[in-house]
């Protein structure tokens, strides 16, 4: 009897042991900080390589594991929201790397996941990053009514009203999609107000993602607007500064502007400059780039460089080497 009865408690004991729920893992400070030091890796990789296929899946797996650590609950409204706009960045930065692979269609997907997360962080910052994404997808699918609209959002946000690095960044998204659009006055105009609010951010520390947006992209930035403008002298000088001032670390931009250099001296008919400048650019690029925007960038130069007929030894043999890589 005593024997039975001990065989039904330990038995129930067991039972309620196996239905009890797993105990909760408190999610900290210190879980944000890991994620976050996982994030700024990513960030390194993608201003070295650019649209790699291996930097936009890691981060994607990143945001994966993200929200599932949040799914458990256990964790207090400031890091809750932390690992949220932690999650919102990382899919924004699969959203880019796929970007800079010239794949619209996927960053967009990206970004649709991107969206609620930035809404879930509370955060203005975030959400403003995701509608600048969203708006060089929809200039990269020639689709400049829509990109317009986008950076109209951007210069309209509280993000932008409160800090101007992001104003000055809207108003210049704003005057690329105006130019592209063939409405010249409305594009300058824009590109001056980006001017404007860009002298206002002098000696204010940004924050992480925007610091990006420094003098040095201001200037490639608005090489964009010249070249679409089709002032090519003008869009030249602006690569000029723009590659002096760049740091060195960020090989994947300095190899973009510098093709787009290129194109700007081929426009101009300075075509044995523009291949030893396009040369450059592709060897700057590292082996495991998939950066397809400066690839992209040097067909359209060798193409520009092409219709000039020019038989210039130097040159034709860029041509036919470029050939090889594009």
């Amino acid at each position: 009897m005593h024997r039975r009865t001990f065989l039904v408690a330990a038995t129930g004991t067991a039972a309620v042991a196996a239905a009890a729920p797993p105990r909760l893992t408190r999610l900290g400070q210190a879980d944000a900080d890991r994620f976050h030091l996982e994030y700024t890796e990513l960030l390194r990789g993608d201003a070295r390589l650019g649209g790699a296929g291996k930097i936009e899946n890691k981060a994607i797996e990143l945001a994966s594991r993200i929200q599932s650590s949040l799914a458990g609950g256990g964790v207090s409204d400031r890091v809750r929201r932390q690992l949220y706009r932690l999650a919102s960045d990382a899919t924004c930065l699969a959203a880019f790397a796929a970007i800079d692979a010239r794949a619209p269609r996927r960053a967009r997907s990206h970004l649709d996941q991107a969206l609620p997360l930035a809404g879930l962080a509370r955060e203005g910052e975030a959400m403003y990053r995701v509608w600048d994404h969203l708006m060089l997808t929809s200039s990269q699918r020639e689709n400049h009514a829509e990109a317009a609209a986008g950076a109209e959002v951007m210069k309209r946000s509280s993000t932008a009203r409160r800090d101007p690095l992001y104003a000055s960044l809207g108003h210049m998204r704003h005057a690329n999609a105006l130019a592209r659009l063939h409405q010249p006055t409305e594009s300058l105009r824009a590109m001056s107000f980006a001017e404007k609010t860009f002298g206002r951010a002098d000696g204010v520390r940004p924050s992480a993602w925007i610091s990006f947006y420094n003098r040095a992209e201001f200037d490639a930035l608005s090489s964009y607007v010249w070249t679409a403008l089709g002032d090519h002298e003008r869009a030249e000088s602006c690569l000029h500064r723009t590659l002096a001032a760049i740091p060195d670390d960020m090989v994947r931009n300095k190899a973009l502007y510098t093709a787009h250099l290129s194109l700007a001296q081929a426009r101009q008919g300075e075509v044995e400059l523009a291949a030893g400048t396009g040369r450059r650019a592709y060897e700057m690029l590292l082996p495991a780039s998939g950066s397809l925007r400066t690839t992209r960038t040097l067909a359209v130069t060798r193409q520009v460089i092409e219709a000039t007929g020019t038989k210039a030894p130097e040159v034709v043999s860029w041509i036919e080497e470029s050939r090889r890589w594009i």
